[in-house]
């Protein structure tokens, strides 16, 4: 049964179900948001106008993911490739999301690459890599 807490994050299911299934058993919990630790250091590695480029903890990380799902709703995530190193300590993902910019009806696609440290069974730091001119062209379109 899923989380109610999680409800609001709905719009970002695709992707959260992607990351936690490619986590496997290498963690603990079933929502992404409870495979984090409190301090999770998650970074990404393009500049997105009202997205940080260093979310450090659970809760901020959940305020962020707030503003996301306010703004794209995703219909789906796939071609998934895991790449497990350091003993399964790290996990390199590849994937791709597919969804609509919601102020505009603007298909969105978009390519990344994810490089989680695992620390206790779950992701102590997230480092993230996308398709920049992908998310830009989306978010920049005008409404069909």
């Amino acid at each position: 049964m899923p989380n109610p807490n999680y409800a609001a994050f709905e719009a970002a299911r695709p992707y959260f179900d992607l990351v936690r299934g490619a986590l496997g058993d290498v963690v603990d919990g079933e929502h992404f948001f409870d495979v984090v630790t409190d301090n999770v250091v998650y970074e990404v590695l393009y500049d997105i106008p009202g997205w940080p480029r260093v979310i450090q903890g659970r809760t901020d990380l959940l305020a962020a993911f707030k503003g996301y799902v306010d703004n794209i709703a995703l219909q789906s995530a796939d071609k998934l490739i895991a790449h497990k190193a350091d003993d399964g300590r790290v996990l390199v993902i590849e994937y791709e999301v597919h969804g609509t910019i919601l102020a505009t009806g603007v298909k969105y696609d978009n390519r990344f690459c994810s490089i989680m440290k695992i620390e206790n069974r779950k992701i102590a730091r997230w480092r993230d890599y996308m398709d920049s001119l992908a998310a830009w062209n989306a978010l920049t379109a005008l409404a069909r």
